[in-house]
């Protein structure tokens, strides 16, 4: 029987992402992700093809990770106002449960090297945000949604003011108050009270 691999992949990437969060992307090279994960760096290019492939996998990753809770938050209640608040407690939530993680959602994709990605690595990419931006249609919809300022309005309430909320501690270095998710909440249910309801 072959004995499991000594580095595996989650172990390569959590790695990657330590270097990320503390010196960002262009911190995140084969070389001292292999140092990080104390392994030889064979083990990085046996797992990914080489930089882009890891930008694309810690990116990823860390994305869909927070992805996967923030839609499970938005499906949460039958009454929009009430998940697009789940939604948004979510995002300070997250955030404060994985700093490390947290910390690389100050960058975009792009920051990440998406423009030499993998075409695999981009169709994720964009399936995920496909998956986001019809998320926040439907909840707009649901909350009687009449044109484009009612959208973003709904953008702004459930995505931009939370993560706002969370990038400037998260610049500062400073931990999140105790009181994140409900400001977090307070202002999201502000904003899509706001929205005519039709």
């Amino acid at each position: 029987m072959a004995r499991p691999p000594r580095f595996d992949t989650a172990l390569l990437l959590d790695a990657a992402v330590r270097l990320a969060a503390e010196h960002g992307p262009t911190g995140v090279t084969m070389s001292a992700v292999a140092a990080a994960a104390g392994a030889p760096s064979g083990s990085l290019y046996h797992r990914f093809t080489g930089r882009p492939a890891l930008l694309a996998e810690v990116w990823l990753r860390t994305v869909e990770r927070f992805q996967e809770g923030y839609f499970a938050a938005l499906t949460s209640s039958p009454d929009p106002r009430t998940a697009g608040c789940a939604a948004a407690r979510h995002v300070v939530a997250w955030c404060r449960a994985h700093p490390e993680e947290a910390a690389l959602l100050q960058y975009g994709a792009r920051e990440f090297g998406r423009d030499g990605w993998p075409e695999e690595h981009r169709r994720r990419a964009d399936e995920g945000n496909g998956r986001i931006f019809a998320s926040v249609a439907d909840l707009a919809d649901a909350l009687g949604a009449s044109g484009p300022q009612d959208t973003e309005r709904v953008t702004l309430a459930v995505i931009d003011v939370p993560l706002t909320l969370v990038r400037r501690h998260l610049r500062d270095g400073t931990p999140l108050p105790v009181h994140a998710e409900e400001l977090a909440e307070r202002c999201t249910d502000a904003l899509l009270v706001a929205v005519p309801q039709g």
